[in-house]
């Protein structure tokens, strides 16, 4: 009866474990991000050059529902002036206005507006979805010192396309080395000199790449330094509030050590 129950089990697993074997091995590259880290800080160029590729490629399909326009002007994100917010918000985006009933000009106390496509994931959270397991340093103490591995992952995603397709079910899918299964539906997004900045930094496939990551981080993340920092100073006071410990400790005891020397 036991090697019946066996040989069940390992014909039930055989299909899995073949599945394992042919799976396809995805690749994650490890992206030094400056956020990264306990001391790492948000790169403010970096976000508004992120902010203006998620604005010009991204936000045809993908949205920021979680992301009010306003905090575009934090000194912790991309750091815009109010006046450029609005402008911004106004020409850029329409909202939809139960009062009048009607689309309107987005202002800065609105939010970005949802995904325009149902199969378009909202990138608000993306940086964290694909956090933990989904990045090339796990969990643990590693998140601390090197990151949580979201961004890694989508500027991965967005530099791993072969040029390769395939057509299943009428869909066309594109290869791509960062996805699970190694397939996925979403064309290449990006392309080298696709978005041009105005402080005449690089364009090409892999800087863009980086800069909405990092952007993407911050829509998930917009109080990553305020928490850095509240973190340095409980250490800090902790570590100093052991060390007074010790110290007033090693004082009460030293009369009673001296006693039992002295015995």
């Amino acid at each position: 009866m036991f090697k019946k129950l066996v040989l069940g089990a390992a014909l039930a697993l055989a299909p899995a474990a073949g599945f394992a074997a042919g799976a396809y091995e995805t690749h994650v590259e490890n992206i030094p991000f400056s956020f990264d880290g306990p001391f790492g800080a948000f790169d403010q160029n970096q976000l508004q050059r992120g902010l203006q590729v998620y604005t010009e490629v991204c936000a045809a399909c993908h949205g920021l529902q979680y992301v009010p326009f306003r905090t575009l002007s934090s000194e912790s994100g991309p750091g815009l002036p109010e006046d450029q917010v609005r402008a911004y918000a106004a020409d850029n985006f329409e909202v939809f206005d139960v009062v009048l009933d009607d689309f309107r000009p987005a202002v800065e106390t609105d939010h970005f507006p949802g995904s325009n496509l149902e199969t378009a994931p909202d990138l608000s959270l993306m940086a964290k979805a694909r956090a933990g397991f989904h990045g090339p340093y796990g969990t643990g103490i590693n998140q601390l010192l090197k990151g949580i591995g979201g961004p890694d992952y989508i500027a991965s995603l967005l530099m791993g396309y072969t040029g390769k397709e395939k057509e299943e079910a009428g869909v066309v899918l594109y290869e791509n080395t960062a996805f699970q299964g190694g397939w996925i539906s979403m064309a290449p997004p990006l392309s080298d000199e696709l978005v041009e900045f105005a402080d005449g930094h690089a364009n090409d496939l892999h800087h863009m790449a980086v800069d909405v990551a990092s952007f993407l981080m911050w829509t998930a993340e917009p109080k990553m330094m305020a928490r850095k920092q509240a973190g340095f100073v409980g250490v800090l006071m902790l570590t100093i509030l052991s060390v007074l410990l010790y110290l007033v400790n090693k004082k009460l005891w030293a009369p009673i050590k001296r006693k039992e020397v002295d015995l």
